[in-house]
């Protein structure tokens, strides 16, 4: 009996192998594009998250600029601030009062401005966003408000405080209160400093949370700048991050450094001011630190800023239509258009490859006089 055999002939295997590769072939044409597509958009919309984030803190500081700080700076006072270049190109150390906000025109990485903000509020320690008031009892005792949780409530035997008198003079100037040997204590709300606290019953004084360390400066500081230091690979050569960089109480360094932003190439600030106080901004600059601070708290209304930097990560595929692009001031107030600057991205090796965005913040100072 013949008994029959079933199989595959050698030629039908070849038949299947080849249809199988083509179909893997074909399948992997089509799933690189989309994994790669998905990468990109990833990377585009973390950024976008990322700058959302950095950008709205950056917002907030400009707003705060000028909160809890002296007008008046007593001439027995003298204090420290920022110990090194660049940052120290921005102190008004050693006597004189603080100004709220000013930049260094092109003076960071690219040409890039350098922002300077100063306030009791713009610290990432605990006591910055804490304030109290201490009223007199006459008799040279005095009682300190508490409000009753550990949130708003400075911490006593631990936090450095600063007191203020709100209004004094003509001008309701407000003054840096010290005690003759220094311009802060160590908070006590059971016993409040004697030297710091009002003299005369029913005077009420200001309190506010510096840090929990010994103070340099009768406020916190924070700089903005682009550093070129750690940056994320998937970023354009030339190209940094934002940083903001805290005036460390204890040696007058940058330290933290806190980044804001990646894949940063410019920034550029616009100064919007009301000279004659008629409630009409008449002016704009890109540079105010030749004004005093008094002239900074009445004439500044609007502090605009401008950030170039690129979305998600190189795109082989994507092709940007400009080898420049204009970072500073719009069509919205033309009077100010030349005070920007039109950045060359060429230097930037497959600058083409970048989806190149501007990020504009527009805000109004309000902390300045009040």
């Amino acid at each position: 009996m013949i008994k029959r055999e079933e199989g595959f002939t050698l030629v039908e295997l070849l038949i299947t192998m080849v249809v199988f590769v083509l179909t893997i072939a074909a399948a992997t044409g089509i799933f690189v594009p989309i994994l790669t597509q998905f990468k990109q958009q990833s990377k585009i919309a973390e950024s976008n998250i990322e700058g959302i984030i950095g950008l709205e803190l950056l917002r907030k500081d400009i707003e705060q600029a000028g909160f809890g700080i002296p007008w008046v700076v007593p001439t027995a006072v003298s204090y420290n601030e920022a110990a090194a270049a660049p940052a120290s190109l921005y102190n008004d150390s050693p006597s004189d009062p603080p100004r709220a906000i000013l930049s260094g025109d092109d003076a960071g990485t690219n040409g890039s401005d350098y922002l300077v903000i100063k306030a009791t509020s713009v610290s990432t320690s605990e006591p910055t966003v804490k304030w109290t008031y201490v009223t007199g009892t006459g008799g040279g005792g005095s009682t300190v408000h508490i409000w009753g949780n550990t949130t708003e409530d400075l911490v006593s035997g631990l936090d450095r405080v600063i007191v203020i008198i709100p209004s004094r003079g003509e001008n309701n100037q407000k003054v840096l209160v010290n005690d003759g040997a220094s311009f802060y204590d160590i908070f006590d709300s059971a016993n409040f400093p004697a030297g710091f606290a009002p003299a005369t019953s029913n005077d009420r004084y200001l309190v506010y949370g510096v840090d929990s360390v010994n103070l340099r400066m009768p406020f916190n500081r924070a700089d903005y700048y682009i550093s070129t230091t750690n940056v994320p690979p998937r970023c354009a050569p030339t190209t940094g991050v934002l940083m903001k960089g805290l005036i460390n109480h204890g040696d007058g360094t940058r330290n933290p450094e806190i980044p804001l932003f990646d894949c940063v190439a410019d920034m550029q600030i616009i100064f919007r001011s009301d000279t004659d106080d008629d409630g009409v901004i008449d002016n704009e600059a890109s540079d105010i630190s030749g004004l005093t601070a008094n002239q900074i708290r009445q004439q500044l209304k609007e502090v605009r800023v401008y950030i170039l930097a690129h979305e998600g990560q190189k795109d082989a595929t994507y092709r940007y239509q400009s080898n420049s692009i204009y970072v500073g001031a719009d069509e919205t107030i033309p009077q100010a258009l030349n005070l920007g600057r039109n950045f060359d991205l060429t230097p930037i090796a497959d600058y083409q490859n970048y989806r190149w965005k501007i990020y504009t913040i527009v805000v109004k100072p309000d902390n300045l006089r009040g």
